[in-house]
């Protein structure tokens, strides 16, 4: 972390909202389903896909969870009213993970039922480190009456080969990312080089072993790398996707859309935008350095590593 980096993460409680605000307006729709949908369709427009987030996570009760529910059930049906290419991606403690993981199975469980039933595929985002193995269970009891549903796998941790090896047997289909979170050492890889690798590692074993991948990064080597990895597969347009979020190394994602792949954009909306800004610069300090300097005009194009 540099120093610059240091200074902004020490700043950001005394940034005033409206400010937190500004500067996360290109990373954020908005706060209503009618933004996101706006969103959507702008993105649809330039060639890509969407995954309509709804901001907010780590709820503290059963109604809230339900509240969750309901309001990813009617987010789903106005993708479907709206015409919009595109699906959702949910948090599990949103939904009730870290209460009960048989609450949160339940809920997510009739968010998938109602996508199946419209045509509409749901992604479980994978949290922290102390919710991966819930998070995997929910998935798997999912993934035994359903086929429109994937999880995540996160590169920096450890665990993560032995996880892609057995995902990769259920043909799953999985959202591949270095992940933001800050881990104990014991658990995740510290070194940027060493998760690099372990990206592609952990890329070759999902996609030789005939999983669906979402190929997330904004890592302008690893998605060569992924391009290149493809190309040796001989693998079909279909059979993969490259992800990014909203507002992030644009002219990146415009060249992966230009070269004939599928492109995914994250959109999260939500009320819960203002905790989300500042928990995801927290948790990832150089994350704040970038937008900082962006925002300063200090670099030429929105990046994230």
């Amino acid at each position: 972390m540099t120093l610059f980096d240091r200074l902004i993460l020490t700043a950001l409680p005394l940034i005033p909202k409206p400010v937190v605000g500004r500067f996360s307006r290109p990373y954020i729709a908005g706060e209503t389903v009618a933004q996101g949908m706006a969103e959507s369709r702008r993105l649809n427009g330039l060639g890509c896909m969407v995954t309509l987030d709804i901001l907010g996570e780590d709820i503290d009760s059963r109604e809230e969870a339900r509240g969750s529910r309901d309001a990813y059930l009617e987010l789903l049906d106005a993708i479907r009213a709206a015409g919009i290419d595109g699906n959702v991606s949910l948090k599990p403690t949103a939904l009730g993970l870290k209460l009960d993981v048989d609450i949160a199975y339940e809920n997510i469980r009739e968010i998938v039922a109602h996508a199946r039933e419209i045509g509409c595929f749901v992604r479980i985002d994978m949290e922290d480190a102390q919710t991966t193995d819930n998070t995997l269970a929910v998935y798997r009891r999912l993934r035994a009456d359903f086929d429109n549903v994937g999880v995540v796998l996160q590169a920096c941790l450890r665990r993560t080969v032995g996880d892609a090896e057995a995902l990769a047997e259920m043909k799953a289909n999985v959202r591949l990312c270095k992940g933001i979170y800050r881990e104990p050492y014991r658990l995740s890889w510290r070194d940027r080089e060493i998760i690099r690798r372990n990206f592609t590692f952990v890329l070759e074993i999902l996609l030789r072993g005939g999983a669906y991948v979402g190929i997330a990064t904004h890592d302008e080597w690893l998605v060569w790398d992924a391009m290149a990895l493809v190309h040796r597969l001989e693998l079909p347009r279909q059979a993969y996707e490259f992800q990014m979020l909203l507002g992030v190394t644009e002219r990146l994602r415009q060249v992966i859309v230009e070269s004939g792949h599928r492109m995914r954009v994250y959109v999260p909306f939500g009320r819960d935008w203002y905790a989300y800004s500042s928990r995801r610069l927290r948790e990832n300090p150089d994350m704040a350095g970038m937008i900082a300097k962006d925002i300063l005009g200090l670099s030429q194009d929105r990046g994230r590593r």
